[in-house]
């Protein structure tokens, strides 16, 4: 009985899964409001399973989508999102309920899944760059097997690699072009290292012309960084969390994807080191400034989920899980907003760092090594920005009074 007193409604061909799904759910860190709706759902669901005879086995984001226009079509005022059963159908694929993704069948989503191995396993790639890498390659194989059928690796040339990426340029700007250069050498690298082509095809991608670093960097004054801290609300979880986020971006120039690698283990609390988790796998350890390390304890101590997790930020809503880099930019946005101050990304701060260095008098290898570029010619566009310096070695313009 519920309740009101009322029988329950049975779940259907959801029943026997219920009590798993409750566990996972809790074990997420859903609140128990949040459980008792989604199981709601799940019940509703399995109702309708049984009346159209759907097995649970069979059940994919189509069949849950045919669902809820059942419910849209029945008048109901409040209607579940698609998105709302994702937990359920990974609950369902983790049992054993759901078969998993397809095995990759055609030559160029088999291919496909051994160029991400290597790009994840090989190069080290961050998700997002793997993604980028991806919807790349997938567009160029496909054209070739289109056109060459499923010999289009034994058929592949130089011509055909110049002419897809000149169809690209066409269409893109100078550096989304240059990235499109990137993205085609790093698939024929690999076509090349795993003996699938005869010859090195990357070193027919022509370069995309434009002059390199002619920008100057846009920054931030320390006084508007500082106004985008002063801006998080420190009595809220969210809050103590956004500014721990901040702390590490403003302070110590981590990009946004090494702020979610970010790891309990990393942070030696004796030795006042962090470890910090840079591109291509490269490990860098960073002094922890005590106002850093301050906005960290605070977080890991009032504000944190408690949780067998060791990623150190997480969502402050279920599931429970380590944060999405992107999320890095959002707390940047959202501090903006609160301040008044242009949109801006995460990245944004890094830049800001690097000219507070160079305005209190640091040389440009000491900003590389704060920043951890690979190449003092990354760092150097930022001397443009010096302008105090700038001043002492400009010449006066011929003719211009002295």
């Amino acid at each position: 009985m519920s309740k009101k007193g009322t029988p329950r409604r049975k779940p259907g061909r959801m029943g026997p899964y219920v009590e798993g799904f409750r566990v996972s759910l809790l074990a997420s860190g859903y609140k128990p409001g949040s459980v008792r709706h989604l199981l709601r759902d799940m019940g509703g669901l399995g109702r309708w399973m049984n009346r159209e005879d759907i097995a649970a086995g069979d059940l994919d984001r189509a069949a849950v989508e045919e669902f809820l226009a059942h419910l849209r079509g029945l008048g109901r005022r409040r209607v579940p999102t698609a998105h709302s059963f994702d937990p359920l159908l990974d609950h369902l694929r983790r049992e054993g309920v759901l078969a998993g993704p397809a095995a990759p069948s055609t030559p160029v989503q088999i291919l496909m899944a051994d160029y991400r191995r290597w790009l994840v396993v090989d190069r080290g790639l961050a998700a997002p760059t793997v993604l980028r890498y991806e919807k790349l390659a997938h567009r160029f194989l496909l054209e070739r097997a289109s056109q060459d059928g499923d010999d289009f690796i034994a058929a592949l040339t130089g011509a055909a690699v110049v002419a897809f990426l000149l169809q690209e340029s066409t269409r893109v700007s100078v550096g989304a072009a240059k990235g499109r250069v990137a993205e085609l050498r790093s698939l024929l690298k690999f076509l090349y290292l795993t003996d699938r082509t005869p010859l090195p095809l990357a070193t027919a991608v022509p370069p995309v012309a434009g002059w390199h670093d002619t920008g100057v960097p846009v920054t931030m004054t320390a006084n508007d960084v500082q106004h985008l801290l002063d801006s998080c609300d420190r009595n809220s979880a969210v809050g103590i969390r956004d500014y721990g986020i901040l702390m590490l971006v403003a302070r110590l120039g981590l990009r946004s994807a090494e702020v979610a690698r970010l790891r309990l283990g990393d942070i030696d609390w004796r030795s006042g080191q962090i470890a910090v988790r840079g591109k291509g796998r490269r490990e860098d350890q960073l002094p922890l400034p005590c106002d850093v390390g301050e906005a960290l304890v605070v977080y890991l101590t009032k504000a944190r989920p408690a949780t067998e997790l060791r990623q150190v930020f997480l969502p402050c809503k279920a599931p429970q899980r380590g944060i999405r880099p992107d999320l890095v930019s959002d707390v940047t946005r959202r501090a903006c907003d609160r301040t008044g101050l242009p949109r801006v990304g995460a990245h944004r701060l890094r830049h800001a760092l690097a000219t507070e260095l160079l305005r209190r008098g640091a040389a440009l290898v000491e900003v590389s090594q704060v920043l951890r570029h690979r190449d003092l010619a990354t760092t150097a566009i930022y001397a443009k920005v010096d302008l105090g310096r700038l001043r002492t070695v400009a010449q006066p313009w011929p003719g211009a009074p002295r």
